[in-house]
């Protein structure tokens, strides 16, 4: 099934590894490592192939993709030919980029109804262009802050109404996701940005038959943490403190380097602790920008447990990677199983996703909670369960 993948942020890092990644292992230049549903266990379902994603997207930037893969290959992320081998796929998705939109929205913009009907439009006209069987809408944009709850946030007739009356009531990533769903398009919040997390878009999702997911994609530190929180849980030791430290390059860490934005990010990676452990940890997670690491990253834990007779003892690790090599995968990962989801006709939050989430989405669809099972190993078991029976 041709899918086209309607990237937000679509000139990022992760987005461009993305793209350059899709071309590369379908034409057999390089092995689909970090692919999850390239893996034996997914053999057989119904998945789109690789070679048939179609890529296209908003953003801010106006740096194209081949000149941004360039950055990549200086950076050490993409190897040093493989931009030249895959130009004609680079060039065909940079050819499909619109410009996305920034809050507040400038005069000749208009209001927020107005502002998502263009975004609407402009990926209906892709799907339309391309001869698509669907398109899959995932964010990875950069981080936005929390948000202030809002009364027209509770359902779908109180957002018509407000979006009706030209009142402007949801952050960028709310309306990306607003603007895809009206299209008629699965949506995939791959950063912890409010995106499809409200109840009115719930419904939204619910009334026209579309599966979303989310949210803050699960690539590093936060990885190793549902492995061994269930290992701490199911060998029935104490954990009393957990503390991580966090150095991020890239863009992504200039963002972040705001407490006010990194909050929803902090709150997301230390949900796992606690809700797999059942009780509450002292510790924080601290996240730091160091320009110069660009686009890799540095994750540090402590982790201070009790074992029999009140034996004290303690685990460190290192966890050191590149933040778009780990994500741009799972993207693609993403954009099939979505696809696929849509395919089957289910519709609502997939909370069977959650192994490629911090904070997934559950079946009421808000994310985290209690409820939520964050041990890594019965994720995959879930997420490999529900692929085959699709």
């Amino acid at each position: 099934m041709s899918t086209g993948v309607w990237l937000i942020g679509a000139r990022g890092s992760v987005a461009t590894t993305a793209v350059v990644g899709a071309a590369a292992v379908a034409a057999g230049f390089t092995p689909p490592t970090g692919c999850v549903t390239e893996s034996p266990d997914f053999a057989g379902t119904r998945l789109p192939g690789l070679g048939d994603l179609v890529f296209g997207g908003h953003d801010v930037a106006d740096t194209t993709l081949t000149k941004r893969a360039e950055q990549l290959v200086r950076s050490g992320v993409v190897p040093a030919r493989l931009p030249e081998l895959v130009a004609d796929s680079l060039t065909a998705a940079d050819a499909e980029i619109r410009p996305g939109l920034r809050l507040p929205l400038s005069p000749d913009v208009g209001d927020q109804a107005a502002a998502a009907a263009a975004l609407a439009a402009d990926i209906t006209a892709f799907r339309e262009r391309r001869g698509l069987d669907r398109v899959v809408v995932i964010n990875v944009a950069s981080t936005e802050a929390p948000i202030q709850a809002h009364p027209a946030h509770g359902s779908l007739s109180a957002l018509s109404g407000a979006l009706a009356s030209g009142t402007d009531v949801l952050p960028a990533s709310s309306l990306y996701a607003y603007a895809a769903l009206t299209a008629g398009c699965p949506y995939v919040d791959f950063t912890p940005s409010t995106g499809a997390r409200l109840p009115a878009l719930y419904e939204l999702a619910r009334d026209r038959g579309l599966p979303y997911a989310g949210s803050d994609g699960k690539t590093g530190e936060t990885l190793v943490k549902s492995v061994l929180a269930p290992m701490f849980a199911q060998r029935a030791l104490r954990v009393r403190a957990w503390s991580g430290t966090n150095l991020l390059g890239g863009g992504d860490g200039a963002t972040l380097a705001d407490p006010t934005t990194a909050a929803s990010k902090n709150a997301s990676k230390s949900l796992v602790v606690g809700e797999t452990l059942g009780y509450p940890v002292d510790g924080e997670v601290h996240i730091d920008y160091v320009a110069d690491l660009g686009d890799w990253k540095t994750a540090w834990d402590h982790v201070l447990f009790e074992g029999f007779l009140g034996a004290q003892m303690s685990l460190q690790f290192t966890w050191q990677g590149c933040d778009s090599a780990l994500a741009a995968p799972l993207v693609l990962d993403l954009a099939r199983l979505m696809a696929l989801a849509h395919a089957s006709g289910q519709a609502g939050p997939v909370s069977e996703l959650a192994f490629f989430f911090k904070d997934p989405v559950g079946a009421g669809g808000t994310a985290g909670g209690p409820g939520v099972d964050h041990a890594l190993a019965r994720q995959y078991d879930r997420l490999r369960s529900w692929a085959a029976s699709r």
